[in-house]
């Protein structure tokens, strides 16, 4: 891959001097139609080269829902918290989930106590789940020596009575306890985390929503976050989240970052890109683009 070498293959990269590895809560086929509206198997079945990593032979999508460890050696990052266990959501398929997300984290050798730092892309459902967990009837940080690091402009909208309602009590179990137990620090959407590690913007799917960029040893990679949800919405940029916030800004967003990272050698590594999840976008003949995971 360029120079970054792939340890395990849709598990875990390096980049430089750092580690990314991926901890996986769900992976799933079909029934991407709630957040996909557009992509139905049949448009699916006329793009190829995702099969057989992001859609099966019918045209169904695979998508996956994980966290990423960004190590560089002197900090341990958690990227996106999942969904969570003992949660109850809207969604039946992510309610009272019973997962193995926590002893999965502590044989990847990363144990809760040990990580330093939490950020979340965006505070929708599915990224910020594992802030908190159940203990003694009440919802406690999950990584209790960490810093939890929000882009103040995603906070603040999700932090009001309107949006708060549309959120599903989210920000009451998985936000405001660590909020509470003051370990949250509201940053800039473009804040530098670390000499690795930076904020991007990359707004549309929620006002404040942030890409995660390292950098080390002279090699590159993105988390994406939400600005994509899955391979498909580069050829199919038009091809908008129903959960989108403003669908023309993440459009947009979509646009400015193919033409961005187009023929580099940057890894984009998705949040919710199934095995192998990570590649680099190439220009299709045919228009658009695809993510090579060659």
């Amino acid at each position: 891959m360029s120079g970054i070498e792939e340890l395990t293959r849709g598990r875990q990269w390096r980049i430089g001097d750092v580690t990314v590895t991926r901890i996986v809560e769900m992976e799933v086929t079909g029934g991407s139609k709630f957040i996909l509206p557009d992509a139905t198997p049949e448009a699916c079945r006329a793009y190829d080269w995702m099969a057989p990593h992001f859609m099966d032979a019918e045209g169904n999508l695979v998508m996956s829902i994980h966290a990423l460890v960004v190590d560089t050696g002197e900090r341990r990052i958690v990227v996106d918290t999942c969904i969570g266990n003992d949660k109850q959501r809207s969604i039946p398929n992510w309610t009272n989930l019973q997962t193995s997300f926590l002893q999965d984290l502590e044989a990847a050798g990363y144990p809760r106590e040990s990580i330093d730092t939490v950020l979340c892309t965006h505070l929708h459902v599915d990224h910020v789940g594992w802030n908190t967990m159940l203990m003694d009837g009440a919802w406690v940080p999950t990584f209790p020596n960490a810093r939890y690091l929000l882009a103040e402009k995603e906070y603040e909208y999700w932090n009001g009575a309107e949006a708060d309602a549309l959120n599903d009590g989210v920000m009451d179990d998985s936000v405001r306890p660590v909020v509470e137990a003051g370990l949250v620090d509201l940053v800039d959407w473009e804040h530098q985390v670390c000499e690795e590690v930076t904020l991007t913007p990359t707004p549309g799917h929620t006002p404040g929503h942030v890409s995660i960029g390292i950098r080390s040893g002279g090699q590159a990679a993105l988390i994406t976050g939400d600005c994509f949800h899955h391979p498909c919405q580069m050829t199919r940029v038009d091809w908008c989240s129903s959960a989108d916030f403003d669908q023309a800004a993440g459009l947009k967003t979509r646009e400015k970052f193919l033409a961005t990272y187009s023929g580099t050698d940057v890894l984009i590594i998705g949040t919710h890109f199934a095995t192998p999840t990570a590649g680099r976008v190439r220009p299709r003949t045919e228009g658009g683009y695809w993510l090579d995971v060659g």
